[in-house]
């Protein structure tokens, strides 16, 4: 009964939260857009220091669980499996991940970067140069670092140790369960809550401006404010009762659409595009990007300007932040079974790939087209990418690919967000009932109309950068919190000494590859054979 009781505490008091805002963002928008400027700059101007090196952080350390001691372990028991296939684990982490932001800014981003650049002249090779190297480290690496630092903190207390699915369950080695249960707890969950429903909100108001954008630039419809209330209306129908239909027969089916239509899309886009310049593009790109990496992870003007910072790389990885603790507890939810070695380079470095092949590819379409075509699309981010397609062979049919793939990429994000919100507000119950999904799913779009209506695209993306601060305090304990875990795990305090007395027992060389109980040896085991011999 206790559990239930912090469970509903958390629940009422984030639903008014979030209730709150939506009502301050309808009745005085003018008041919620000053408010959200002025803890912008605040934030902006004293803490992106701290930004900067918490991404480079969770990166780092993901980076080393996977090549430590630490990446035979598993998220769950020893003998447990995979639920889902390689594809479709892929699919979903990348449409929860990602989603409409690929949309959205797979031209925009680049373009923006080429028309104004930090240090080189517009429209020139080094600035086409410059925009590539920076969106590469927007997508790459790092935001997949935030996410899997939580999310296989989440796996690993969850399938591994039994805890509930729950944030704040992730900090038992520091404060104990007394503290998980406590306010201390309550207060993790109820900012993991907050920083989901304004990211992910953040996501729904720029997914319907671009459908929007989309269809006014294909079709005439109008590009107005009710029209896009219209867009988050039909589509919360749709993700709403996604999520209810539960992960395999709603969320991952829509995944593996997603990978499809995304895939057709870069196919389309590679046969009428630059071929031969999107292949350079890409190679040099991703060139440029590894070879100053640690540079840009760190780059900032302590004794100059730092708006141009704060509107991107602060932006985005404030943006990522926010997204951390729903994308962290969707992909935990969806990657039982699988080791923290596997599990890194699964969402790490896969994904990151991806999104290089996808800025290559519509980056290079945009900039091949100069820079007057390159400045009136990056005129309205909503349009940049029908701007740019327009000037290719069958632009048409690809803007349509990308329309239906921005809806799907909404309806992706949107539903494993419902879930997820559902759990945290549920005590970490893995499967929530229905009826917090569609309430949770009602609020999350509310907020996103909210914000719209308050101020459009600026305030949804200062929305992000607040939501995000207090959360990074969560995930740098999260770090500490894992790190204690384990170097206490069974496999690490146990497992070798075990092996050692059954490796004697073995008479020939075969039987070092064999276990007597379950068959071939587990990954656990075949990690502490290599470290033996």
């Amino acid at each position: 009964m206790q559990e239930k009781k912090v469970s509903n505490d958390v629940f009422i008091i984030s639903l008014v939260f979030s209730l709150a805002i939506v009502l301050w963002g309808i009745l005085a928008p003018v008041n919620f857009g000053n408010v959200a400027n002025g803890t912008f700059n605040f934030l902006v101007n004293n803490f992106s220091w701290l930004y900067m090196i918490s991404m480079f952080v969770f990166l780092a350390f993901c980076i080393f669980l996977a090549f430590s001691k630490y990446g035979a372990i598993k998220l769950g028991p020893d003998d447990s499996k995979p639920e889902f296939s390689t594809a479709s684990w892929f699919a979903m982490l990348f449409g929860a991940g990602m989603g409409i932001g690929l949309v959205f800014w797979g031209a925009a981003e680049p373009l923006n970067h080429f028309i104004s650049p930090v240090g080189v002249e517009a429209g020139t090779s080094e600035a086409a140069n410059f925009a590539m190297r920076i969106s590469f480290l927007h997508w790459g690496f790092h935001p997949w670092g935030s996410y899997a630092v939580l999310a296989m903190a989440l796996g690993y207390f969850q399938y591994r140790k039994g805890a509930p699915g729950l944030i704040s369950s992730i900090f038992t080695p520091l404060i104990g369960e007394k503290g998980v249960k406590g306010p201390i707890g309550k207060t993790i969950d109820i900012l993991a809550i907050f920083a989901t429903v304004a990211g992910v909100a953040t996501s729904l108001g720029l997914g319907a401006m671009q459908i929007n954008g989309g269809l006014n630039f294909m079709f005439g419809i109008p590009n107005t404010i009710m029209v896009q209330i219209i867009i988050v209306a039909v589509v919360t129908v749709i993700f709403i009762w996604t999520a209810v239909a539960g992960i395999e027969k709603g969320i991952a089916l829509l995944g593996d659409i997603n990978l499809k239509a995304a895939i057709l899309m870069l196919v389309l886009a590679i046969i009428v595009g630059p071929t031969v310049a999107i292949i350079n593009n890409l190679v040099g790109g991703f060139g440029r990007y590894l070879s100053g990496v640690i540079n840009d992870s760190f780059f900032l003007n302590p004794f100059g300007d730092n708006t141009w910072i704060g509107w991107w790389t602060i932006f985005y990885w404030a943006w990522w932040i926010a997204w951390s603790p729903f994308v962290g507890t969707f992909i935990a939810r969806i990657s039982k079974g699988r080791t923290i070695r596997e599990f890194v380079m699964g969402v790490i470095v896969a994904p990151a790939l991806g999104s290089f092949v996808w800025f290559s590819v519509f980056g290079g379409m945009g900039l091949n087209l100069g820079l007057e075509i390159a400045t009136e699309a990056a005129a309205v981010t909503e349009t940049a990418l029908f701007v740019v397609l327009s000037h290719y062979p069958l632009g048409t049919i690809i803007s349509l690919v990308a329309v239906f793939l921005l809806g799907t990429f909404f309806i992706t994000s949107a539903n494993s967000a419902t879930f997820v919100l559902a759990m945290f507000s549920s005590g970490g119950d893995l499967n929530p009932s229905n009826s917090k999904k569609v309430l949770w799913g009602l609020v999350m779009s509310g907020v996103a109309v909210a914000l719209m209506v308050a101020g459009g695209l600026n305030t949804l993306l200062i929305a992000s950068i607040a939501a995000a601060f207090p959360f990074c305090f969560v995930m740098i304990a999260a770090c500490y919190s894992m790190l204690k875990a384990l170097k206490s795990d069974d496999l690490i305090t146990e497992g070798k000494p075990v092996l050692q007395k059954q490796l004697k027992e073995r008479k020939s060389p075969l039987n070092l590859w064999w276990n007597s109980q379950s068959g071939f040896l587990t990954s656990s085991e075949m990690y502490i054979i290599r470290k033996l011999f």
